[in-house]
């Protein structure tokens, strides 16, 4: 009889395991808990850290690029590109060996 009831035992655990878990979940789903307010708080300084990072790199890019998103100075317009004459024309042909033809004018 010792082991009828050893063996029958195992399968009533695992069933009351189950119901206890189902259980536990519907009490979880229905009464869920309060957010933790240091959860929170730390999101916010996460937030913040991240704000500030990309803050310097943007700072930090536009210190480096700058003067692509201002446009042209006075001095970078001054000085023409070597053998670029201003009013050339570009050749009609696509080969690009041949000069350009020589404007009069």
């Amino acid at each position: 009889m010792g082991d009828t009831l050893l063996a029958l035992s195992i399968p009533v655990l695992v069933f009351a395991s189950g119901i206890y878990a189902a259980c536990e979940g519907w009490w979880r789903r229905r009464h869920p808990a309060p957010p933790s307010p240091y959860t929170h708080q730390a999101a916010r300084l996460a937030e913040r850290a991240m704000l500030v990072d990309a803050e310097r790199i943007v700072d930090g890019s536009y210190e480096a690029l700058g003067t692509l998103y201002d446009g042209p100075t006075a001095a970078d317009t001054a000085v023409p590109a070597i053998g670029v004459r201003p009013g050339a024309a570009a050749t009609q042909d696509h080969d690009r060996s041949a000069p350009a033809p020589a404007q009069r004018g």
